[in-house]
């Protein structure tokens, strides 16, 4: 398994040259999220989009 860093070495590494420091930043931004996204799925916390429906139509 990779380290935090070797994943962002990793991430980094892959894109082009001429990236923009926000474009890296944002790159990065978004590989956490989904990363934390998938942790939140296997450990079943997360809602169904039922759910989220149900709890749109409260407000």
């Amino acid at each position: 398994m990779q380290t935090i860093k070797e994943e962002a070495i990793r991430i980094i590494s892959n894109l082009p040259d001429d990236v923009s420091m926000d474009d890296i930043m944002y790159k990065l931004y978004v590989m956490d999220k989904i990363k934390s996204g998938q942790s939140d799925i296997k450990s079943g916390n997360y809602l169904s989009s039922d759910d989220v429906r149900k709890e749109i139509e409260k407000w």
